[in-house]
């Protein structure tokens, strides 16, 4: 399995005030093409900003981060947008959905940033949410949804660009049981499509959903 994702030595330090706080701490990872990852701590063990520097939106203070073979520690704001906008798609546990906009809008909303043209990027984002099974719902808004249908509208918006990577942070933390395992069941059919999918969670239910489980504390993997 080639190499998605080598992470090396990653160190992240934060001056608040005079005190330095390490969130990693000499962190080194490495995630597969096509792995299906979730990653599990503490709270304050490093899970958060180790998605932030995976996600792009935030660079260590040292060490090295490639993905997909290209050096990203050092880029500037203007590239990582850049990056994340193509390779990478984002769940969140908010959603994050527009209110005013359809969840058809809502999820072609990656590919106006990409500058694709209105018909192409409405015809894929009719594609992605008949893949997450909301082929029926694609003129409601999200206050007209479940909290399931809204969490896979989220799902779809983040695979509309064909990312090599989702990345999904406590993507069942608002859920109910049933809901959540509905959520992890599509997660389970992306990741077998060919997708590299990881998530962070504090849930060890739906950690045991995943196929490869790496444990934080105090900002190192201390296993997987």
């Amino acid at each position: 399995m080639p190499q998605l994702i080598t992470i090396r030595d990653v160190w992240k330090t934060y001056q608040i005030g005079e005190q330095q706080v390490h969130a990693l701490r000499g962190l080194s990872l490495d995630v597969g093409q096509g792995e299906f990852t979730a990653l599990m701590g503490p709270s304050g063990s490093g899970k958060s900003t180790l998605m932030n520097v995976l996600g792009c939106l935030d660079t260590p203070t040292s060490g090295s981060y490639l993905l997909g073979g290209e050096d990203v520690s050092g880029l500037d704001d203007d590239a990582l947008a850049g990056i994340r906008n193509r390779r990478i798609g984002f769940v969140f546990q908010t959603f994050n959905l527009l209110p005013r906009y359809t969840a058809l809008e809502n999820v072609a909303l990656p590919l106006v940033y990409a500058g694709v043209e209105k018909a192409p990027r409405l015809e894929r984002a009719k594609e992605v949410l008949d893949q997450v099974g909301l082929g029926d719902r694609m003129e409601h808004r999200p206050n007209e949804l479940s909290g399931g249908q809204r969490q896979r509208v989220a799902v779809a918006r983040a695979l509309v660009n064909r990312p090599d990577i989702i990345l999904a942070d406590e993507p069942t933390g608002n859920l109910d049981s049933s809901t959540s395992s509905e959520i992890m069941a599509l997660f389970d059919e992306i990741h077998s499509a060919g997708n590299t999918v990881i998530v962070v969670t504090h849930e060890d239910d739906i950690a045991s959903r995943t196929k490869r489980i790496v444990r934080l504390v105090d900002g190192v993997v201390t296993s997987g």
